[in-house]
């Protein structure tokens, strides 16, 4: 049986819609499967060399309250580990959190060996997940753990409580005010869809690989600032309410991504300002 192809758990979302349509054009044979269709994942396993999991139920803003809601993200996990221990040469690509696994960071940018501290559920249950990824890297599978920072682009579905840019353009399209919770000084790590697909795809090639990097810009914006930008792009001003700060909000993370570059001569191809002109055009269109 031919091992040729990769497996994208949760792929019908933003990110994985874009690397499977990447892959395609790769001419890689894809297997695109669903959080709960557990009996085809152990069917389609064995004839994946590669597996990228991307699944997630939940926000930081969805399980803030019930943090049970990371059991099911948990679970789902572990029966994929669990099944990989019959494909030892499979190589496992996780895909993390860059902008909730570190919590509020001493140092910025903030490279892979600093200390995660998560303050939310979501990102506690991500820390949970790599150190299950990470147990069974060190029985000899080969384990890569992405941290992704804020993705944002064309195609990217509005989701109550995330995505910060996709929700500002919404704002602005629909004429409706946005809710900034705190001061809006919060600073993200922002990465365009296309550079994360590029970063995956250059991955793919090395099955061998056990890293554990961030994948982002490397450069902050506030959350005032990404509102300057989109006031830019729509050429005119986005209304906000600000409301009282909430606790599992990190206030600043930039991601170190030079650990990224070393292992894979990748850097970010889109800016901040470029970005959002790029997915408020596409948005117009739809």
């Amino acid at each position: 049986m031919s091992r040729d192809g990769a497996l994208l758990l949760g792929g019908a979302g933003f990110i994985g819609s874009a690397l499977a349509k990447r892959l395609m054009q790769e001419k890689m044979p894809i297997h695109i499967i669903g959080r709960h269709d557990g009996d085809r994942l152990e069917h389609v396993l064995p004839q994946c060399g590669t597996v990228i999991h991307l699944a997630s139920a939940t926000t930081p803003a969805s399980s803030a309250t019930q943090p049970n809601l990371e059991l099911d993200n948990i679970a789902l996990t572990l029966r994929l580990l669990e099944l990989l221990k019959n494909q030892p040469e499979t190589h496992l690509m996780f895909f993390s959190s860059g902008g909730t696994i570190y919590g509020n960071p001493e140092r910025l940018p903030v490279r892979e060996d600093t200390p995660i501290r998560p303050l939310s559920n979501h990102g506690a249950g991500k820390a949970s997940q790599e150190g299950f990824c990470r147990a069974i890297r060190s029985q000899g599978h080969s384990v890569s753990i992405l941290r992704p920072s804020n993705a944002y682009g064309p195609g990217q579905g509005l989701k109550n409580g995330f995505g910060l840019v996709r929700t500002m353009l919404e704002h602005a399209r629909a004429g409706t005010p946005l809710e900034i919770w705190g001061d809006g000084e919060n600073v993200r790590d922002f990465v365009y869809i296309d550079d994360i697909v590029e970063a995956v795809t250059r991955l793919i090639k090395l099955p061998h690989d056990s890293g554990t990097y961030n994948l982002g810009s490397g450069t902050g914006f506030s959350i005032n600032q990404v509102r300057r930008i989109v006031e830019a792009a729509i050429g005119t001003e986005l209304p906000a309410i600000y409301r009282p700060g909430r606790g599992i909000d990190v206030r600043s993370v930039v991601l170190d991504i030079s650990h990224l570059y070393a292992r894979l001569g990748w850097r970010p191809g889109v800016g901040l300002v470029d970005g959002v002109k790029r997915t408020w055009e596409s948005l117009r269109l739809t």
